[in-house]
């Protein structure tokens, strides 16, 4: 080596562009934390700066109500007459005439519902869905819940079509047009998605009034997504070929669409329709806070009264109600048209539907004559309130002091400092931090979409509720990711194990969220300690089934090449099967997320101080500017995070090679 290059200085590593533009953005904002005093303006949003959108959309709604409360009610009046039809015939029967000599003709008998469900079960799925179905609607009887029961399934029989129609027409239009769907359609959904579902009541309750209509329109709106994105999945996997197909018949547009590429898409839209189920039951407990009724107000009633038993019974017949319509609309997606035959009537094409009717016509007419057919005897009910309340109470004695130590730990050590933290952010901090992430995510277009939202939060002076929210969203979903996953990953080694969970899942999803309020209030009373426990139960599900099924839809090519390798167990596990299954896990991850936020909201009515809070007080005052403020705050959250997370994914799967 000669002298020269032993005097040559050492090199310094190069630093990238992304780095330094990193460590400038956490220094401004650890400055800014710190010493708050540098640039108040950056620190804490100035008062004098917020912009008066809730004003602006209350008179914006006071304007409306004005000038088109003829319109909304009109409407009301419309949507009445189909929804007080199915009410009478699947609840309250109809009345005709006045006092003593008044006819009553009545609803359908529960023996004959019954047998209904059970015939369309045997019909779609066979004995085994037939049971399933007969078993779910005999419990709704025996547990006294037949007639709110069928109060919920008339808003269902009526709101789920509303969602079908106008779903399926908005999907045709973003499939047509493309720019339509980027611009108007994709955002509105994501709004309706992310918007909390309390927000949809005030307007509702402004336009529509305190009724069964309000309800039914508001489970409408909020269940309509997951049918628009079904819609256009299922024309977008038509094959070319059978496109083609309908060109070269000559079929017309409309005809091309109705009877080529509709019935074409037709499995992947019964998804949709199934979802659209699921959405509108998890609805009308909300919805039964203007007017809807049905069990969603007896489990309402019940929180309210901090009755657990009442509550957890209503809750399980919406899970027994939301089983029954999940289990047929899935078995009827799967199944495939049967061929016309010219020859058959309708009696001979439809065995099963013309049984159904049959009975459903008899043990109606015998409920004239035979009281047990039209209500369900007193004497076969049965009752697990007090067994509900009786635990309750039995934990409450023996396990009180745990209890409490348990719930003063986690404040004192975890919460109330997370909260502290996220609370005193500077905002321009978070601002600067969120685009700088998601424009290395994704790029410029990411990074001033949510630099704005996040904004929004600010200069509507909701900056403190906004973080409140945040800090317990990303507690709940942190934990429910931290206890998911690794349950996922053993429900995905273990095929008992993945039985085991399988019914335990499917009851966590279908159970009403506030059904898992009521029992955590018992035992932890009211606070973000409870917020926290029951939104980790509420929104746990996804981390558990999208990390077992992404383990589990792993080629088996790749798992056989690996084990040719030479690889372990523990390698296999962390070098291939993870890896692999990571896209799956990030996806399950942000439904976690959007799960807890959702959840979080409902949370404000045990206590907790966040953008929830705002939204119930808008609604106790029917204040629509004040609640849509704090609804769009906490949509913005939402699709921030979907967004930063769907990114996230993207990215990890262009790494791995996967996209």
């Amino acid at each position: 080596m000669s002298i020269a290059d032993s005097a040559a200085p050492a090199r310094i590593p190069s630093v990238s562009t992304p780095t330094l533009i990193w460590a400038a953005a956490l220094a401004i904002t650890a400055i800014l934390y710190v010493a708050p005093n540098v640039a108040p303006w950056a620190a804490k949003y100035p008062s004098s700066a917020i912009i008066p959108i809730a004003d602006w959309i209350s008179a914006l709604m006071a304007w409306l109500k004005s000038n088109f409360t003829w319109l909304t009610r009109g409407i009301t009046d419309i949507f009445n007459v189909p929804l007080q039809w199915a009410i009478n015939l699947l609840a309250k029967g109809w009345k005709y005439g006045y006092g003593p000599t008044a006819f009553v003709f009545p609803r359908l008998s529960w023996v004959g519902v019954c047998a209904a469900f059970a015939i369309a079960g045997f019909a779609f799925g066979g004995w085994r869905l037939a049971s399933v179905a007969a078993a779910c609607m005999i419990y709704v009887a025996l547990f006294g819940q037949w007639e709110s029961a069928m109060l919920t399934l008339a808003l269902i029989a009526i709101s789920v079509p509303l969602c079908i129609v106008f779903g399926a027409a908005f999907g045709v239009l973003a499939f047509r047009k493309p720019w339509v769907d980027r611009a108007i359609i994709e955002p509105m959904l994501d709004l309706m998605q992310t918007m909390p579902t309390f927000a949809y009541l005030i307007p509702m309750l402004l336009l529509f009034g305190n009724s069964p209509v309000s309800g039914m329109l508001a489970t409408a709106i909020f269940a309509m997504p997951p049918m628009v994105r079904a819609t256009v999945l299922a024309l977008k996997r038509v094959p070319h070929e059978i496109d083609d197909f309908g060109e070269m018949v000559g079929c017309t547009a409309r005809q091309k669409l109705l009877r080529v590429l509709l019935p074409s898409g037709r499995a992947t839209m019964m998804i949709g329709v199934n979802q659209v189920i699921m959405l509108a039951l998890n609805m009308v407990i909300i919805s039964s806070m203007i007017g809807a009724g049905g069990l969603g107000y007896d489990v309402l009633l019940a929180l309210r009264a901090l009755k657990i038993g009442q509550g957890m019974e209503a809750g399980l017949a919406i899970v027994a109600l939301a089983i029954v319509l999940d289990r047929l609309s899935q078995a009827a997606a799967r199944q495939r048209p049967a061929p016309h035959v010219h020859d058959l009537n309708f009696v001979q094409r439809n065995p099963m539907l013309t049984l159904a009717v049959a009975i459903l016509i008899v043990t109606t007419a015998l409920s004239f004559f035979v009281p047990a057919f039209a209500t369900v005897p007193a004497a076969i009910k049965i009752s697990t309130a007090p067994w509900w309340k009786a635990t309750v109470d039995w934990i409450n004695i023996h396990f009180f002091d745990a209890i409490e130590a348990f719930r003063t730990f986690l404040l004192l050590y975890i919460l109330n400092p997370i909260r502290d933290f996220l609370v005193a952010f500077p905002w321009f901090g978070m601002v600067l931090l969120v685009g700088v992430a998601a424009y290395r995510l994704s790029g410029a277009r990411l990074a001033v979409i949510t630099v704005l939202m996040t904004l929004f939060c600010a200069v509507t002076g909701l900056w403190e509720k906004s973080m409140a929210t945040l800090y317990l969203c990303g507690v709940s979903a942190l934990i429910a990711a931290l206890l998911g996953i690794p349950l996922g990953i053993a429900a995905s080694r273990s095929d008992r194990f993945a039985a085991i969970m399988t019914p335990i899942l499917d009851t966590l999803q279908t159970l009403p969220s506030f059904c898992f309020i009521i029992p955590v209030v018992m035992l932890f009373r009211v606070g973000d300690v409870t917020a926290m426990i029951a939104t980790v139960l509420f929104a746990i599900v996804p981390a558990i089934r999208y990390t077992n099924h992404g383990i589990r839809q792993i080629p088996e090519n790749l798992i056989e090449a690996a084990t040719v390798s030479g690889c372990t167990p523990r390698q296999m596990f962390w070098r291939v099967q993870l890896p692999l299954a990571l896209p799956e896990i990030m996806l399950g991850i942000n439904q976690t997320v959007l799960l807890a936020l959702s959840m979080i909201i409902i949370c404000a009515m045990i206590g907790t101080r966040d953008l929830g809070q705002e939204v119930f007080i808008a609604l106790a005052k029917a204040d629509a500017g004040r609640g849509l403020t704090a609804g769009f705050a906490i949509a913005f959250i939402g699709i921030v995070a979907d967004r930063l997370l769907r990114a996230s994914t993207d990215r990890l799967q262009s790494r791995l090679g996967l996209t």
